[in-house]
């Protein structure tokens, strides 16, 4: 089963993920994790039973932004460091010309098109 972690400060994401993945959680091939801030996804990454393989994250969050948190989770995690998908409701060039600097593996604008976010998930997840 792979584990995904998704940061965002909207808590209604949890119910949206649940909903949209419902069968991939019932058959065991999917398990999300939620944290809704850049500090509490760390504090999760830290702990030795996180076992997130990829990492969905805004970036316009309060406090720790989803590209600190990008830049620290790089940094941090050299051999193999998660992948990371940013996720952003502003698709503009200077955000996208970040997150690829920083190593974000993909970019996501919202409203999440959940359809192509579970085909894009099936080629990344190992």
């Amino acid at each position: 089963m792979a584990k995904v972690l998704v940061v965002d400060d909207e808590r209604d994401i949890k119910d949206l993920f649940e909903q949209h993945f419902r069968k991939e959680i019932r058959q065991g091939e999917l398990a999300f994790v939620f944290s809704y801030s850049g500090e509490e996804a760390i504090t999760y990454l830290q702990s030795p039973e996180h076992e997130a393989v990829l990492i969905l994250s805004d970036i316009n969050m309060p406090g720790m932004s989803g590209l600190d948190l990008l830049k620290s989770i790089k940094e941090r995690y050299k051999t193999p460091p998660p992948l990371v998908m940013m996720i952003t409701a502003y698709g503009d060039e200077e955000n996208y010309q970040r997150a690829m600097q920083l190593g974000a593996d993909d970019f996501l604008t919202k409203p999440l098109d959940f359809k192509s976010l579970k085909e894009k998930l099936k080629t990344k997840i190992p």
